[in-house]
């Protein structure tokens, strides 16, 4: 081959008159191989349903799945789109996941403790009481070890799981009655989940487990006399302000939620590779989105709250938490005793949190004791 020179190379380009597959030569030599084929990604288009345990177009929950179809559906260029079902509109709101084991929808959100009665290991993806908080649930699950414990225990049941949410710490609820001692939880009726359920029975308590769409009448009708839920923005935007005397502080039953998108396995194994991508992108992002919503909106309405409904706030005593975390440790062992792989999700759970707690009391409580004086 001739050899041009830069001058009349370019020109030549920007005419016409050197054609593409030349300058791809000119650039990489005669010799140099060739692609055996195009890297073309598939024109195919999916239209997948989402079912998930929040109620139709709930704040933050149920807007996040939605931003998360939206998300998906732009970066797939509308080859994957998502729609989205709120709890009770295609199926009940706890029969999420087994609506996504038997392919009724491809994709679900919801929390690992919701279906600790089918998958006992799942609610450690989702926290215990005097658990992680968010950053260290992140952690542990993204770099930790986690996510590998995660995706072994769901592949089981035919899913893949993701983080798809985090709460951040939560209130301690909404009650009628005045907590002063452990002797107050005698007979009280209270929704909550997870292992938090059975420390509440430990303390005489009766847990009961009701959606999110139920709270506010159960609690107006006696059918429970506490609830739990998230924190300021939506139970302001709930209502329980009006309906109960007393709001507890801290949620020493999750410090730190995770949420979770759990998608059937056999359908997300048969997507192009770029699409699992996106899917797992995608919630990734909403990981983070939704915890700074929540901090963001939380720390608005707890003004609210204070300004406009006079709310009183109360501190769980002492003694109270250092039992309730005494029957949290008894709560626990029974809970893995009679199932290998929830022994094996605790160890590595136990082992971060301890960890996390020594890094955590030289810096992060540290600072914070320094915000008192």
């Amino acid at each position: 081959m001739k050899k041009l020179s830069r001058k009349t190379f370019f020109k030549g380009l920007a005419l016409g008159t050197i054609s593409l597959p030349f300058f791809i030569r000119a650039l990489g030599g005669q010799n140099q191989a060739q692609p055996s084929s195009p890297n073309i990604i598939s024109t195919k288009r999916y239209r997948w349903k989402m079912v998930t345990t929040w109620p139709p177009n709930f704040p933050v929950l149920g807007e996040g799945c939605q931003l998360f179809a939206d998300w998906v559906k732009e970066m797939s260029d509308g080859r994957m789109e998502i729609e989205v079902y709120g709890g009770g509109e295609l199926v009940p709101p706890l029969e999420a996941f087994n609506a996504v084991r038997m392919n009724v929808a491809e994709v679900g959100s919801g929390a690992g403790y919701y279906w600790k009665g089918i998958v006992p290991a799942a609610q450690f993806f989702a926290s215990i009481p005097f658990g992680l908080n968010a950053q260290q649930m992140n952690a542990w699950l993204i770099t930790g070890g986690g996510m590998q414990l995660w995706e072994e225990l769901y592949a089981e049941y035919g899913l893949v799981p993701a983080p798809g949410g985090n709460t951040g710490v939560q209130m301690g609820g909404w009650f009628n009655r005045e907590i002063n001692s452990m002797a107050d939880f005698k007979g009280l009726k209270m929704r909550i989940p997870g292992v938090g359920a059975k420390v509440l029975e430990k303390a005489g308590g009766a847990p009961v487990l009701l959606p999110g769409a139920e709270l506010y009448t159960g609690l107006e009708r006696g059918v429970i006399d506490a609830t739990e839920w998230i924190g300021p923005y939506h139970d302001y935007e709930m209502g329980f302000h009006q309906i109960a005397k007393y709001y507890y502080t801290p949620g020493w039953h999750e410090a730190g939620t995770t949420l979770e998108f759990f998608f059937n396995k056999e359908k997300f194994d048969a997507l192009e590779k770029d699409l699992q991508m996106i899917l797992r992108t995608a919630a990734h992002r909403l990981n983070m989105w939704m915890l700074c919503e929540f901090e963001t909106k939380n720390s608005i309405y707890l003004e609210k709250l204070r300004q406009e409904a006079e709310v009183d706030i109360r501190q769980f005593p002492d003694e109270v938490l250092r039992q309730l975390r005494q029957y949290t440790e008894e709560a626990v062992a029974e809970e893995i005793a009679g199932d290998p792989f929830s022994q094996k999700v605790y160890a590595s759970y136990n082992a971060f949190r301890n960890r996390a707690g020594n890094w955590s009391k030289l810096t992060e409580k540290v600072f914070y004791n320094s915000l008192q004086i």
